[in-house]
């Protein structure tokens, strides 16, 4: 299991104890009594088993006495990605189901978003979801934020003063006939775009990145998305947004762009479907649709909350996984992970042939997953050499805490079941997370 290379800087931190993660490989590779080292850049320098301390420690320059030893129930798993958060959208979560979807935008999220030009306002919303996420464990996420770009670029600060791992999207939207107040001309969002690229580029967050962000083709003319295209091309910039949500909405798509073959082919006719691409949802897309994802290398982001059909095993493109707030009613991942879980099991009882989904599937969709869908796999989503070190101290049996290890008592219980307890269980939360790390550094608990 040995795995290391020599020394470039000095090791911060050193842990032992139990590490889970997956791999390209597998969906869940448990190393037990492992020992890692984080240098003083908070990257991963070396990833051992115990046995080799003595060798590790005269190669890497620690003493055991530096070592931080995990408990008996503690384990150490990547931190969780979320692939797509309407960060704007957390002050109503909780109002996902009791509309239709075109319907709900227009009563909830337009009128609420439209209030994001008030910076106070703003603050208050973009603090309370970056400290939330963090603490439920969302080492990187995706956000979509308004329209504002003063507010947008608020929301980068946030996430970088807090320590969290993000893309942010000023929202692009030249078309809305409902609410009429919310929307920008096309030069508007244009001008506004690139401001917002600039100016979040030129403060240099060593985690923060700009992201290029049409709300969806229904909200945008053609005009708009060639213009976001050409952006995202020549700023070498990720790409977020919708597609086929619902029925309702599709219907929409092929009648404003009746040119396009289909919804998928709007984005690709207008360079939105690269490499660095992640579309949430998906739920409707054909087969042929899924083929043009796969040769543009474009990623779907599955918001595990919503949707009860995910199929792993079509040979499409990168998923990764999403809470989806406020159209998800919960900001944490775990959340998300247990919701997808059920709902394959429904599926399951519905269609015997479908095939359930494991939580070893699912929780690599919610790490390793996530951060391939935003092309960030190189920096993190597992425990390998190189890679920044974003990780959770869980503690399955926290004092104080929500699970109850009855039948471990006294046991030294496996750590494949404890994991099990911990992502699908309805008692485990954010109380079981002991410390959260991005790039090396400890963000949580906070002080108000």
């Amino acid at each position: 299991m040995a795995n290391s290379n020599r020394p470039t800087t000095d090791i911060r931190h050193v842990y032992r104890g139990t590490f889970v993660h997956s791999t390209q490989q597998a969906p869940l590779q448990i190393l037990e009594d492992a020992l890692l080292g984080v240098d003083t850049e908070g990257k991963i320098a070396f990833i051992g088993k115990g046995a080799e301390l003595d060798r590790l420690s005269k190669t890497f320059g620690f003493s055991p006495p530096d070592i931080t030893q995990l408990e008996q129930h503690e384990f150490f798993m990547p931190g969780m990605v979320d692939t797509h958060i309407h960060a704007s959208q957390y002050s109503y979560a909780g109002t996902a189901l009791d509309m239709p979807l075109l319907q709900w935008l227009n009563t909830y999220t337009f009128p609420v978003e439209s209030r994001f030009k008030d910076l106070g306002f703003a603050h208050r919303v973009y603090t309370q979801v970056v400290k939330r996420t963090l603490r439920n464990g969302t080492t990187t996420a995706c956000y979509f934020a308004t329209i504002h770009t003063d507010a947008s670029l608020l929301l980068g600060q946030i996430a970088n003063d807090f320590g969290q791992r993000a893309l942010v999207g000023k929202v692009c939207m030249d078309r809305n006939n409902s609410v009429k107040h919310y929307k920008e001309t096309n030069q508007e969002s244009q001008e506004e775009t690139c401001r917002f690229i600039a100016e979040l580029l030129g403060k240099k967050y060593p985690l923060v990145k700009p992201v290029v962000t049409p709300r969806f083709a229904p909200s945008c003319t053609g005009v708009l998305l060639g213009q976001l295209g050409e952006i995202a091309k020549n700023n070498n910039l990720h790409i977020q947004s919708h597609i086929s949500e619902n029925a309702e909405e599709v219907k929409l798509v092929n009648e404003l762009f009746p040119e396009s073959e289909s919804y998928t082919d709007v984005y690709h006719k207008y360079n939105l479907l690269t490499d660095k691409t992640v579309m949430a949802h998906g739920c409707y897309l054909s087969d042929e649709e899924l083929a043009l994802f796969r040769e543009t290398g474009a990623s779907l982001s599955h918001c595990l909350c919503l949707h009860v059909w995910i199929d792993l095993t079509h040979p499409v493109c990168v998923c990764g996984a999403a809470s989806d707030v406020a159209g998800g009613y919960s900001a944490s991942m775990l959340d998300a992970v247990r919701r997808a879980l059920d709902s394959s099991k429904v599926l399951t009882i519905q269609d015997p042939e479908h095939e359930t989904l494991s939580f070893e599937e699912v929780f690599r969709l919610a790490t390793l997953g996530g951060s391939q869908a935003l092309s960030l796999d190189d920096q993190t989503g597992n425990f390998e050499v190189g890679k920044d070190f974003d990780a959770l101290r869980v503690n399955v049996a926290a004092p104080g805490g929500p699970i109850d290890l009855i039948q471990c008592d006294g046991l030294k219980c496996a750590t494949q079941h404890l994991l099990y307890v911990y992502l699908s269980s309805l008692a485990g939360d954010d109380r079981n997370i002991v410390e959260v790390f991005v790039a090396g550094r400890k963000v949580v608990p906070f002080t108000e």
